[in-house]
C-alpha cells in the first residue's frame, strides 16, 4: 500500500498574505449597513438615496408625531411655484405617535393625484410613469399615516429598483431613549454601522454607539446632478415623483446610491 503524503498550504509557507486594503474591503463587504428614519410622505430623492446605501431600512414611526413636518406632507412643481401636498390626519394628544396618527379624509388620494396629473401632464416622461404611480394612489387604501408612507416607499422603491429591506422599529421592541433606543435597535437588527444624515449631529451621542461595537457614518446629500425639471429655476428639495415623473425609467440613475452600487464602490 503506498501513502500518499499530502501538503497543505500555509501563508507561512510561501501563499502570499491578503493585503490590508482586501481584508479591510472584504470587512465592509460583510457589514451590515442600516439606518432608522421617521416615514415621510412621497420624500425627496434624497430620501431613497439613503436606502440604497443601506442593508435594512428602519422606519422609526413608534416616536412622537410631530406638525407641519414631512410626515404627511410635500412639495411638487407648478407653473405657479411650489405647492405643498398634504395628506389630512385627525388632531390627536400631543403624545401620539406617528403610527397612530389617523387620515380625516379618504378621498385625499384622489385629490392628490388630480393635482399630480395637473401638474406634471407635460413632464418628459408623464405618459410613460403616470399610470404607474397612479395605481399607488387608487391602492392607498390605509387610514394610517405610517402605513400610507409605507406603502408609497415601497412602491417608489419598486419603480427605482432599490431592493434594500424595509422594516419597522416596533417590530424590535426596542429600550431606551434618544441615542439608547437607536443603539438597542441597531443591536436588535445585527448592524455594524449606523447611517444617519447630518441633522443627526445636533442630538446623536456616538460615544454610545462606540460602546456598542457599531460604526456611525454621515450621510452626505450633496453633489446631486439636476435633470430636466418643469417649471425652472431647478429645485432638488421636492418630492421624488418629480424626478421620476420627468425622467422616467432613467430616475435612478440620478440617485448617487445607485452610481456607486455600478461601480463596486465600497462606499
Amino acid at each position: 500500500m503506498t501513502t500518499v503524503s499530502v501538503v497543505i498550504p500555509t501563508w507561512s509557507a510561501g501563499c502570499p498574505r491578503r493585503s490590508a486594503a482586501f481584508e479591510q474591503a472584504e470587512r465592509v463587504r460583510r457589514m451590515k449597513r442600516i439606518a432608522i428614519v421617521q416615514s415621510n410622505y412621497i420624500p425627496w430623492k434624497g430620501y431613497f438615496d439613503l436606502i440604497t446605501h443601506v442593508d435594512e431600512f428602519m422606519l422609526f414611526d413608534d416616536v412622537q408625531y410631530t406638525d407641519r413636518d414631512w410626515r404627511n406632507r410635500n412639495r411638487i412643481k407648478m407653473a405657479t411655484g411650489l405647492k405643498w401636498l398634504s395628506v389630512p390626519v385627525k388632531r390627536g394628544p400631543r403624545s401620539q405617535l406617528i403610527n397612530e396618527v389617523e387620515i380625516s379624509d379618504p378621498e385625499w388620494r384622489i385629490a392628490h393625484w388630480r393635482i399630480l396629473a395637473q401638474a406634471y401632464r407635460k413632464a418628459s416622461c408623464f405618459d410613460e410613469m403616470a399610470p404607474i404611480v397612479e395605481e399607488l394612489y387608487q391602492k392607498c387604501k390605509s387610514d394610517k399615516l405610517s402605513a400610507v408612507n409605507r406603502h408609497f416607499l415601497k412602491g417608489i422603491c419598486l419603480i427605482l429598483g432599490i431592493r434594500t429591506n424595509l422594516t419597522r422599529s416596533e417590530d424590535y421592541g426596542a429600550e431606551g431613549s434618544k441615542t439608547e433606543r437607536l443603539v438597542d435597535l441597531c443591536q436588535k437588527a445585527g448592524a455594524d454601522q449606523y447611517v444617519t444624515g447630518p441633522a443627526a449631529r445636533s442630538y446623536l451621542d456616538e460615544s454610545l454607539f462606540r460602546q456598542a461595537g457599531i460604526e456611525v457614518r454621515w450621510f452626505d446629500y450633496s453633489g446631486y446632478s439636476e435633470y430636466p425639471q418643469l417649471h425652472p429655476p431647478f429645485d432638488h428639495q421636492v418630492t421624488v415623483l418629480d424626478l421620476i415623473l420627468n425622467t422616467g425609467q432613467a430616475a435612478a440613475g440620478y440617485l448617487k446610491g445607485v452610481v456607486r452600487a455600478t461601480t463596486a464602490d465600497p462606499e
